[in-house]
């Protein structure tokens, strides 16, 4: 396992984007290189994709199966709209692969680590785009031990 040099996270927003692995996992970002994070159907989580700026940071979190922050993502396109909406009305960004996590952090680790406890993640649970303070972004990655290439 190789490890990176953690991006700097000055002036960046940061996020926490989650997807089923058993239908578009980390893996499959990997793959594609690049890919459109779209399907939202939430207003809260609409209004995040919206919000997000080139080159803000975004943990990839695998729910369901796992539930544990695997990677960090890179937002490539912002201000997309959905191009699985035929509406028109829902948004989308492109994102891009960054790293794995050295350790995935897994929920149960995060519900158990107090400095956690007001993270969106558990206080808006079924939000699937949900905003990271810088706070919490740094002791996710020290408790993951970095970011490594494997």
């Amino acid at each position: 396992m190789t490890e990176i040099a953690m991006p700097d996270v000055t002036g960046k927003q940061l996020w926490l984007m989650k997807s089923e692995p058993d239908a578009y996992s980390y893996d499959d970002l990997l793959a594609e290189g690049e890919g459109t994070w779209d399907g939202v159907r939430n207003h809260l989580a609409a209004r995040n994709l919206r919000s997000m700026r080139q080159g803000d940071l975004a943990f990839f979190y695998h729910s369901n199966i796992g539930k544990e922050i695997v990677a960090v993502a890179t937002i490539s396109v912002p201000g997309l709209t959905d191009p699985s909406d035929p509406e028109g009305k829902w948004a989308a960004v492109k994102v891009r692969p960054v790293a794995r996590l050295a350790h995935p952090v897994t929920l149960a680790t995060i519900k158990a680590t107090p400095a956690l406890a007001d993270m969106e993640l558990l206080r808006l649970s079924r939000l699937s785009v949900s905003a990271v303070r810088p706070a919490e972004w740094a002791l996710i990655l020290e408790m993951a031990g970095g970011l490594s290439l494997s």
